[in-house]
């Protein structure tokens, strides 16, 4: 095989790399800068010049060697290749091709367009590891025009009763997506420490995104009547947002198409925002690469086994240590 699954991560034996390695390792080739699939310790990392800047802010100080999208290297033999995933800007699905047979990783992906990341790029392979994050059918994403149009009529609502808004968004990625969906004329856009930490990497790449006011200590909460705060989730019930006295709460993922996971969540509203593919788009990236077998690893991993399985492809699980939208840390997807 092009590529094992090892206790460490996934590994390229005639390579001499691991892909997304949860352990540490001497050569980790990086999708994208979450924390589930960016960890540190490794010896030497690699990946997209367009994510290189976010994961050196989060790891520090590393030997991170960047790559261009579509750009061929050779490694040892084995020649790899980053392309487009459309998960938050910079993340790539990675190609490794080894004696004429071509595996891709595709780490997390998002097949739809949201005008901020890289658009997916379809990848030809005889064998595809996928994540399966949403893989049922009730998840089916809306477009993004009428996603921003819930949020903004929300945000007027609450802004036209005197109250402040506040979104729940993971801080690179889900965040700065929101924020471009956003009509600043409604009122201003604060933003948690986190989240614009994050912004401002970005920025420096040359990411245009609305204007935004980093909340500090000596920030006026009653300044900003009708302002709309975006925060990690874990900061929806927290001193950090009580202190805007009675705010309007909602949380942005692709769970809050469940009922269920609404409820917990405790908050007033839910938006259906993922960057994650739905359920359409996984069976559409796995029919374009053209493989005949379908590596399933974090998410709804039996059904949508089963589901290939009955549609024709060689498809198995794969244990792996990546996450998922529900985890509370600030930087996961």
């Amino acid at each position: 095989m092009v590529l094992e699954f090892r206790d460490e991560g996934i590994y390229c034996p005639a390579g001499g790399f691991h892909i997304d390695p949860w352990k540490p390792v001497d050569r980790a080739l990086v999708t994208h800068g979450h924390a589930d699939h960016s960890y540190p310790g490794h010896r030497r990392y690699l990946t997209t010049h367009a994510a290189a800047p976010v994961i050196r802010h989060r790891l520090g100080e590393i030997t991170l060697d960047g790559i261009a999208f579509g750009e061929r290297r050779d490694i040892n033999g084995v020649t790899v290749s980053f392309h487009p995933a459309g998960h938050v800007p910079g993340s790539a699905q990675i190609r490794v091709e080894h004696k004429g047979e071509v595996w891709v990783v595709s780490g997390d992906y998002k097949t739809t367009a949201d005008g901020l990341s890289e658009p997916f790029e379809p990848v030809k392979c005889h064998a595809f590891i996928t994540e399966c994050t949403f893989g049922l059918p009730v998840f089916d994403w809306r477009p993004e025009a009428e996603l921003a149009a819930q949020i903004n009529d929300w945000w007027r609502a609450n802004a036209e009763q005197g109250r402040v808004s506040a979104i729940g968004a993971y801080s690179l990625g889900k965040a700065q997506r929101v924020i471009t969906m956003l009509d600043p004329d409604i009122g201003p856009i604060l933003t948690h420490g986190a989240v614009e930490n994050t912004n401002e990497v970005l920025r420096a790449q040359g990411l245009r995104l609305p204007d935004t006011v980093r909340v500090t200590p000596d920030l006026d909460p009653k300044a900003s009547p009708g302002a709309m705060l975006i925060a990690p989730p874990s900061a929806l019930d927290s001193t950090w947002s009580r202190r805007f006295g009675p705010v309007a709460t909602a949380f942005a993922s692709g769970w809050m198409a469940l009922r269920g996971v609404r409820r917990r969540r405790a908050t007033e509203r839910g938006f259906v925002v993922s960057d994650h593919a739905d359920w359409k788009g996984l069976n559409a990236a796995v029919a374009e690469t053209g493989a005949t077998r379908i590596f399933a690893t974090h998410g709804y991993t039996s059904t949508f086994r089963d589901w290939l399985e009955h549609q024709g492809y060689d498809a198995q699980i794969v244990q792996t240590e990546f996450g998922d939208e529900l985890l509370d840390a600030e930087d996961i997807a």
